[in-house]
């Protein structure tokens, strides 16, 4: 039992309990997503908690992913569902990913791309509601239903974008399938930013406790 009060494990237990609060905070007071938000009373105080986050989780060493703002849409690529429309395990773990990129840039919309329908509910739809029961409000979220691929994820994501006036990306997706997807928005003239896949993402990739 050393290793439970060791400095390390100490330093991310003090993490594990104040990096949720603080993103949780973000998300609480985010204003809604639009392309040229008004400004108001909270209007940076969203991004402050996100960068305290980050202050708290560099003294674990853990790397939180950046923060951007409302003209950066956050996208997430769906995954093909089960026979009766629930989330397969690959498509939950992109959506962790998804979550903590969204409590990190709580002004940043974000758009769930994926249609092939399962027992009568898209690929999207279930992960919009998934990112909604996690704290991501609903105002934040845009669904795209109609994409077949990676190319239609591209083609269609792009045109919501466009649609919000947005004007570049942070693409979330698995390890084995964000060159083709990175690939695909270019080609259609979306700029990516930044990129997240679910085993580059923080906290829940990083446990601790014995041998860590």
């Amino acid at each position: 039992m050393d290793w439970l009060f060791s400095p390390t494990s100490l330093r991310r237990c003090t993490v594990a309990l104040l990096v949720p609060a603080a993103l949780i905070g973000a998300v609480a007071i985010a204003s809604p997503a639009s392309a040229a938000p008004a400004p108001g009373p909270f209007a940076d105080v969203a991004d402050r908690v996100a960068v305290t986050a980050n202050s708290v989780a560099g003294i674990a060493g853990i790397d939180l992913p950046d923060t951007y703002g409302p003209e950066t849409a956050i996208v997430v690529l769906g995954y093909g569902l089960l026979p009766d429309g629930t989330m397969r395990a690959e498509l939950g773990n992109r959506l962790h990913a998804a979550l903590i990129q969204a409590f990190m840039s709580p002004s940043s919309p974000v758009i769930v791309t994926g249609g092939n329908p399962r027992n009568g509910i898209t690929e999207a739809q279930v992960m919009a509601e998934w990112l909604r029961l996690r704290g991501v409000p609903a105002h934040r979220i845009f669904t795209e239903t109609k994409a077949g691929s990676t190319v239609q994820n591209a083609e269609f994501a792009a045109e919501v974008m466009a649609a919000l006036g947005l004007h570049r990306a942070v693409l979330i997706t698995s390890a084995d399938h964000m060159r083709r997807a990175l690939e695909n928005f270019l080609a259609v003239g979306v700029p990516v930013v930044a990129t997240m896949t679910p085993d580059t993402a923080p906290l829940f990739a990083k446990p601790f406790g014995a041998g860590n």
